[in-house]
């Protein structure tokens, strides 16, 4: 049986959108001339891993005269969400709670970050409290 695909973004998928979202419209060979040497892909690699984006729905394309020119049709903080999902989803049962305490759990977490988090929780509950017509403690 092949392997079911996957909506996440393999690495060298996630590589190639990074550089989309940077670059904007590309050919393949665009592409490819502009990876670090530390990256670099070959060119039939790139072709594969784009044509597997476009199928997969975060690439489109358009001829311009015998190349193809390849986008991103999907913004990066939508592909983020789509893989928060799929971590919540996966390894938390779908609680935002249990997510949000492993990272609250992280010793690395700094002061600033934890603020920021208490700043959007507080943030989030206003909101919610103000769609339901109430007020949110």
């Amino acid at each position: 049986m092949p392997p079911r695909k996957s909506p996440t973004l393999t690495e060298a998928e996630l590589r190639l959108m990074k550089m989309l979202w940077r670059r904007g419209e590309s050919a393949v060979g665009d592409l490819v001339a502009a990876m670090p040497e530390s990256d670099a892909l070959a060119y039939n690699s790139v072709l594969t891993t784009i044509r597997i984006l476009e199928k997969k729905g975060y690439v489109t394309h358009r001829q311009e005269g015998r190349a193809f020119i390849y986008a991103a049709c999907v913004a990066e903080g939508d592909a983020g969400k789509v893989e928060v999902r799929h971590v919540l989803q996966r390894f938390f049962g779908n609680s935002r709670e249990k997510l949000l305490l492993s990272l609250l759990g992280d010793e690395e977490i700094t002061p600033a970050e934890l603020q920021r988090l208490k700043d959007a929780i507080r943030e989030n509950a206003v909101a919610a409290g103000e769609a339901r017509g109430g007020e949110a403690n």
